[in-house]
């Protein structure tokens, strides 16, 4: 028997015109059956950087960065004993790269003195560690523990406000909670995966490819633009 989330629905009404929890899970299967984390990585400490040196910035940069990175320091104990100024030289083409240098440097020295270089498997211990919020660790934890997440990063926040799944500006945290909210938890994280496809690939945050979309007739993005394309052509009449 599928299980479903038991947290309250914060999921608007369909008789808002807000697309049901299962034609959206269903037509991401249909759009984006194979879609994955797109970070590469072979090992959570891997992942763990990785998805540290993703914040604003595309997993593309970071898959240009990391090989050299990683083949150098390829664990928290060799990471450890790198210079701050060689961690920048490798990682200077990402956004933010003084920061997520030296939070790279000092949470490597943190998972050897404290875990052993190991990456704790545990929500709240991830977040003590240097530059890790809770997206990073929700994707760590899905992505290398099977720990069931639906991580908000740029893409999701911005589709699910689209969608009028909830109102444009709302924290990722407030996002996290309405998804889960109604999606099958054992959805969670394919259905993070797919999403964030269909946001990187259709409703792209310049340029959404409307036309193309499974989902026009529930997007609240199209007819806001298709209300102020009228009023323009009424007012040039």
């Amino acid at each position: 028997m599928t299980r479903t989330s038991k947290k309250r629905s914060l999921w608007p009404a369909s008789s808002s015109g807000t697309i049901e929890p299962k034609v959206l899970v269903e037509g991401l299967k249909v759009l984006f059956p194979d879609a994955a984390c797109t970070l590469d990585f072979k090992t959570p400490f891997q992942c763990l950087v990785a998805t540290l040196l993703s914040a604003q910035c595309t997993d593309a940069k970071v898959n240009k960065v990391t090989p050299f990175l990683f083949e150098k320091y390829p664990d928290a104990k060799r990471m450890a004993e790198a210079s701050i100024e060689d961690i920048e030289t490798i990682i200077k083409s990402l956004g933010l790269y003084h920061a997520k240098a030296r939070n790279v440097l000092s949470l490597s020295r943190t998972l050897v003195e404290e875990f052993d270089g190991e990456v704790p498997f545990d929500f709240e211990t991830l977040l003590k560690l240097p530059g890790v919020g809770k997206k990073t660790a929700g994707v760590v934890l899905a992505e290398v523990a099977d720990r069931p997440a639906i991580p908000v990063d740029t893409h999701i926040k911005r589709v699910s406000a689209r969608l009028g799944i909830v109102k444009e500006g709302t924290e990722p945290e407030k996002v996290e909670a309405v998804l889960e909210s109604r999606i099958d938890k054992e959805e969670w994280i394919p259905f993070h995966h797919r999403f964030i496809a269909f946001g990187r690939n259709l409703c792209k945050a310049m340029k959404p490819e409307c036309e193309r979309c499974p989902f026009r007739d529930y997007c609240f993005y199209l007819r806001k633009a298709s209300s102020k394309a009228a009023k323009k052509s009424k007012r040039g009449l």
